[in-house]
This record gives structure tokens, C-alpha cells and sequence, in this order.
């Protein structure tokens, strides 16, 4: 029997649609959908929900997302651990391209969404569903960054955004769920929305939407406050191979794989304050959007990758890549991450990363990552040659000859206008 809330809100679906694969978290939005589609709809659900590495999901917390699942109704749930294909294939491309949005935001959830949507039209296939539904408002980007993805892998498959098209608030969720039997975190009741991966952790909603206000301390979850930081700095030194990182050392401390030093300069940048992003920033829907991030290990991982390509890049490449950076940042913002030129992109960014190998020390201090030191096998600067002292082997009296020809031009095209009164 179809219940009042559904015949209030006018809540339909295609009577074509008969299998669907869910996007779940387990969260809010999600299980709502789920129990919908489920009682109300009677549509067979199959749950995917992935392992990114979140420092909020456990085996435990998978285990018990995966319950839930089949007790709002899941014919199946599916959970993948992702964590090694999300470092190999997204985050590696986003460390190697400085990746940062608007020069603020490493696209923490934008990196993941395709991995996503692929895994999505996987199971969809495996599973002979008709659609694909995940729980993103017509407001933000992600319906774009799967939706799109999506068509790109598979144009055959439908895409259902139940809360975006039958244009249901959070309020309204929250109601039916308590009304419904669907288990709440204490999450669940907070103004905040939250999105999470190994990469970075996403905050909206509450005093967040309001630029005049501090971001609020509860909003914090992996950073600590800068002023309850420690009062004494540390320093972690970051190993890179062909501009992706490889270990890390802190003190006695040493932590080798890609995946492992993600995961421990998350803790480590955390507690010392580092990390913290409050983002205004253009949505591709025409919005202004403000948003906070905690990306402790993007932060400190990104400045250091940028001064080891400083070191050992040329002039000309040093000048250029940020070109191939920025547009890398906007097309995976924008869910064009298999758009051609991405492929291009990565192409180039994967030829100029040869030479990114070396080291990278970092202080830790009370909100801030500053570079304390740097060395590579490809360092291009001489001591020999940039130091003042007499030792330098630079000669000074070549000088005169190369700022002469160096600003023939300008000394050139002045001349011709003092003589043509221009």
C-alpha cells in the first residue's frame, strides 16, 4: 500500500524500473532512498557502497552499513575495498598535477566520483539492473561528476537522483526515517552534510552556508584546531618517485607505500592543525558555494610535490605545467574525468613527472606546512654557480652581453616610438 508521504509529495517511478544498483553510504539521503524504492516502490535494490579509506569507516562500520543495507530492504549489498585503485589511478594524477581547484580545493570528492560510477555500471551489468540511483540534490556537483561519468562508461544504462527529482529536503527525510523504522547516526541529526575519502573530508550545510560566519569547531573532525595544536613543531620528510609519493619519515619514524603515507600524514598533519580549508568556490550549476575541507594530507603532499618540481624542472616547464594543472583541476571538478583531453593531459603530466623524484621536508606547525629543506639526483641548482661568495665558477662578466641582447627588444620598440611620438 502506498503510504501518505508518498502520495503527498506525488513521488513516482518508471514502472519499467524494476532492479536497481544504489550508490549507499549508509547515511541519511541514501538509506531514505533505499527504503523508499524498497516499501514503497517494491523496485529490487542492490547496494554499493566503497571503502575510500575513510578514517570514518572501519570493518566494523562496513560490516554494520552492509547490515543495514538488507534491513531498509536490499535484495543485495556489495562493499569494495577501493583504497589501492583510488590511490593508483585518481589520487596519483591529482598529486602529479598540484590538483587544486580554483587554487583552494584538491577535489577531494570530485577525484572519487568517477571510480564511483565506474564500479556503479559495473555491478549495474553484472547485476542486470535497468538504472543506477545515488542520493545527489540538483544543487550541487556530484549529480553532474556521476551522471556523466556514467553515460561516458555505459550510455545505455538510466540514472535516477530521487532527491533531486522529486525535490525532497533533508527536513523532510529526517521526518520520514524517524517515522519509518531507518536506524539514524547522530549524525544524521546535525545540520552538517558530509562526504568522506582518503583524500579529504567535505563539510556543507548548517553555519557552514553562511560565508560571514567562522567555520564552527564541531564542523572539525580530522583537524585539530590550530590553537589547540601542539606547541612544538614537527617535521616530516616526503619521499617522491616519478612525482608520486613513496614514504614518509618522521623522527624514528618511517612509513613506506603510496597508500600508507596518505593515510599517516592524515593523522600526522591533523593533529599538528594542518589541513583545514574554508573554500568559496563556483559550483558548475552557476551557485557560489561555500565550503570546508579537511585535507591534511592533500595540503602538506601538494607543497611538497610543487617545490620538488620547482627544483627539478626547467624554466620553460615550470612555467607551462601550471597551464595543464589548472585545466586537469577544472575538468575533474566538473565531471569530465573521462572527457579526451583529460588522456591527453595525464599523457603530458606523466612525461614531465620523470624527473619528480627526491625529498621533501615539511614543519608541522599549529596550522601551517612549510618547506625546510629539499634534494634530488635531478636538481638543476648549482651551488657552485648560484652562491655569492668567491667560490661561485659563475662569470659575472658575461652579463653585460646577455642584458643587452635580453632587452634588445623592449631598448628596440622604445626607440621607434620616442621617434614616432606614439
Amino acid at each position: 500500500m502506498t503510504s501518505s508521504f508518498v502520495k503527498a509529495h506525488n513521488l513516482t517511478l518508471p514502472s519499467s524500473i524494476k532492479k536497481v544498483v544504489l550508490a549507499y553510504s549508509g547515511g541519511l539521503d541514501t538509506s531514505f532512498i533505499l527504503k523508499i524504492l524498497a516499501s514503497e516502490f517494491n523496485v529490487d535494490v542492490v547496494t554499493l557502497t566503497l571503502d575510500f579509506g575513510q578514517q570514518e569507516y572501519s570493518k566494523e562500520n562496513l560490516d554494520a552499513v552492509k547490515k543495514k543495507a538488507i534491513a531498509m530492504g536490499a535484495k543485495k549489498a556489495i562493499v569494495l575495498d577501493v583504497k589501492q585503485e583510488f590511490v593508483a589511478d585518481y589520487v596519483a594524477k591529482a598529486i602529479k598535477t598540484n590538483c587544486l581547484y580554483q587554487g583552494t580545493y584538491p577535489n577531494s570528492t570530485a577525484i572519487g566520483r568517477p571510480l564511483i560510477a565506474k564500479h556503479l555500471a559495473k555491478i549495474a551489468k553484472e547485476e542486470g539492473a535497468q538504472a543506477i540511483v545515488h542520493g545527489c540534490t540538483g544543487k550541487g556537483n556530484d549529480q553532474v561528476r556521476f551522471e556523466v561519468s556514467i553515460k561516458a562508461i555505459d550510455p545505455s544504462l538510466v540514472v535516477i537522483a530521487p532527491v533531486r527529482d522529486w525535490n525532497i529536503s533533508r527536513d523532510e527525510e529526517y521526518a520520514y526515517a524517524k517515522d519509518n523504522g531507518i536506524p539514524l547516526s547522530t549524525s544524521a541529526a546535525t545540520p552538517y552534510s558530509v562526504d568522506a575519502n582518503l583524500w579529504g573530508r567535505a563539510v556543507e550545510c548548517g553555519d557552514v552556508d553562511h560565508p560571514q560566519k567562522e567555520i564552527p569547531s564541531d564542523a572539525y573532525s580530522w583537524v585539530t584546531l590550530p590553537e589547540k595544536a601542539p606547541d612544538k613543531a614537527t617535521y616530516a620528510t616526503l619521499h617522491f618517485e616519478k612525482g608520486m609519493i613513496v614514504a614518509v619519515e618522521e623522527g624514528t619514524k618511517k612509513v613506506k607505500g603510496s597508500l600508507e603515507s596518505i593515510q599517516f600524514l592524515n593523522d600526522l598533519a591533523g593533529k599538528y592543525g594542518v589541513g583545514g580549508i574554508d573554500s568559496m568556490e563556483d559550483r558548475m550549476v552557476g551557485l557560489k558555494s561555500r565550503e570546508f575541507y579537511e585535507c591534511p594530507a592533500a595540503v602538506v603532499i601538494l607543497s611538497a610535490h610543487k617545490d620538488l618540481e620547482k627544483c627539478v624542472l626547467t624554466r620553460e616547464e615550470n612555467e607551462f605545467k601550471p597551464v595543464v594543472d589548472k585545466m586537469f583541476a577544472e575538468l575533474s571538478y566538473k565531471g569530465l574525468w573521462y572527457a579526451p583531453l583529460m588522456d591527453e593531459i595525464n599523457a603530458f603530466v606523466d612525461a614531465s613527472q620523470k624527473k619528480v623524484s627526491g625529498w621533501v621536508k615539511v614543519k608541522l606547525y599549529k596550522g601551517s606546512a612549510t618547506i625546510a629543506g629539499r634534494d634530488s639526483v635531478y636538481l638543476l641548482y648549482d651551488t657552485n654557480l648560484s652562491a655569492y661568495d668567491k667560490s661561485s665558477a659563475f662569470d659575472q662578466k658575461d652579463a653585460p652581453g646577455f642584458i643587452s641582447l635580453w632587452g634588445l627588444n623592449t631598448v628596440l620598440a622604445k626607440k621607434i616610438e620616442k621617434k614616432a611620438k606614439v
